[in-house]
């Protein structure tokens, strides 16, 4: 992996730990019992920060790969990825002690995260302008 990567991916690890940091906060504060739904948010926090960097990963390799070789490998990991997230829900509906609402929240506040980073960003970027 090249330094912008890594670094992008840095910068990632600390916001999702933020962001589950006030989650909890939050929970703390206002729920009676905020420990399932704290622990589902880490789970599928978690297991999409883990996706992220096998996308990562996937992007890096496919673009080494001849064009019909690189979409049959991307397309075989989109599938990956995508039973993957299907495994962590399934896991989180089954287990008692992990609130699915809250592995969903999980596994959506990375996207979020990255939604909110670019927009900080190009915000920052046009203001230099």
């Amino acid at each position: 992996m090249n330094y912008e990567v890594k670094k992008t991916i840095k910068n990632l690890f600390k916001f999702v730990v933020i962001f589950n940091m006030l989650f909890a906060l939050i929970l703390f504060i206002f729920i009676a019992k905020p420990m399932p739904l704290f622990l589902g948010c880490v789970f599928g926090s978690s297991a999409a920060f883990l996706m992220f960097i096998e996308l990562a990963i996937t992007i890096q390799k496919a673009i080494m790969l001849e064009e019909s070789k690189a979409n049959a490998y991307a397309a075989a990991k989109y599938y990956l990825r995508f039973f993957v997230y299907g495994m962590v829900i399934f896991v989180s509906i089954k287990t008692s002690h992990i609130n699915v609402i809250g592995t969903i929240i999980g596994l959506l506040s990375v996207k979020v995260i990255i939604y909110i980073t670019n927009i900080v960003v190009n915000k920052n970027s046009n203001e230099r302008r």
